[in-house]
């Protein structure tokens, strides 16, 4: 059947008819949009939104984030024919899932995208859909966890990151990737009792109250050891997961602007968003991936999985709500 299917199916980011369903397109050829699924403006009778936000004028160090979305889609053009690996159910055939497409806005006027982000992700929370965003920078998980604090309340936050982004910044008017989670805390978007960041190997004494799981508690204590912390931090309050691609060691994902070494393991990394399946989750991002800076493409790969995986633990609960 899938042979067959491949000799017939071409763009089916915009010819295919259903929302769910595997896709046999090759992988090289026809439109790119995210795992195939068709792009739409429309939300009816969606469940998840995949939506990009090409904006990286607030980073530290090497810019580049801006075509992450459109590398990450392109990446998972390989994934569209099977079932996520470990997950024992198929979320591309059953869950409805549209492409949303990237945010528009303009470049040059920096200091009117925050708000842009916030109208842009509302209008997919507001409809009832689970957000799943490509990144840019890390500073736009701010402006969505606005949007996604809106709809249920004060959220609780996992952070898979090389850094804890809660550096002292209290000048609202300053759009900054390392501060997002600082001023998320100070704006009462998240609380940092509910809020735990995995795999930082970077030094900020000052981290609000948040649990911190380095990366070297990883390696030594485990997986199963982590996830049980991170269950106990965030119960079963609606949370919101946020993977920086610099988790990762460099050796998986050389392809960001501020690279750590001592980082998590691809495996490491996969094991963990499996085995939050049954958080009660409400959206999910994977950002900083940085494609001028790997001509690999393995980066853009480790962002595609990483957001499958988000897309698959956001279907677990909706499966279980039996929506």
């Amino acid at each position: 059947m899938a042979l067959e299917d491949a000799k017939t199916q071409i763009d089916q980011a915009f010819t295919r008819a259903e929302l769910r369903g595997l896709s046999f397109e090759n992988a090289f050829g026809g439109a790119t949009s995210f795992l195939r699924r068709r792009y739409s403006k429309d939300l009816s009778g969606a469940q998840i939104a995949i939506t990009g936000i090409p904006f990286d004028q607030a980073v530290t160090n090497r810019p580049g984030t801006r075509f992450g979305p459109r590398a990450i889609r392109e990446a998972s053009t390989l994934q569209a024919f099977d079932a996520p690996y470990g997950w024992g159910y198929d979320p591309l055939s059953e869950l409805a899932i549209v492409d949303y497409g990237d945010m528009a806005f303009d470049y040059a006027n920096v200091a009117e995208v925050p708000a842009r982000i916030e109208a842009h992700l509302a209008g997919i929370v507001n409809a009832g859909v689970m957000p799943i965003t490509l990144g840019g920078d890390h500073f736009i998980t701010l402006p969505i966890l606005r949007a996604v604090a809106a709809k249920h309340g004060p959220v609780a936050l996992i952070q898979i990151d090389a850094h804890s982004d809660t550096w002292a910044d209290d000048d609202m008017n300053r759009i900054d990737h390392g501060t997002f989670l600082y001023k998320a805390i100070k704006q009462g978007i998240v609380a940092p009792q509910t809020t735990v960041s995995v795999g930082i190997r970077t030094d900020n004494p000052d981290t609000l109250g948040v649990s911190i799981l380095d990366a070297p508690s990883v390696h030594q204590d485990g997986i199963d050891a982590t996830l049980a912390r991170i269950r106990d931090v965030v119960g079963d309050r609606p949370t919101y997961v946020t993977f920086d691609i610099d988790a990762l060691d460099p050796a998986f994902a050389p392809g960001t602007g501020t690279p750590v070494w001592g980082g998590l393991a691809s495996w490491q990394a996969a094991a963990l968003l499996r085995g939050l399946k049954g958080i009660n989750m409400v959206g999910g991002d994977v950002v900083e991936v940085s494609p001028p800076y790997d001509p690999t493409g393995v980066t853009a790969i480790a962002g595609a999985h990483v957001a499958t995986e988000l897309l698959a633990l956001a279907g677990w609960g909706l499966r279980k709500e039996g929506l």
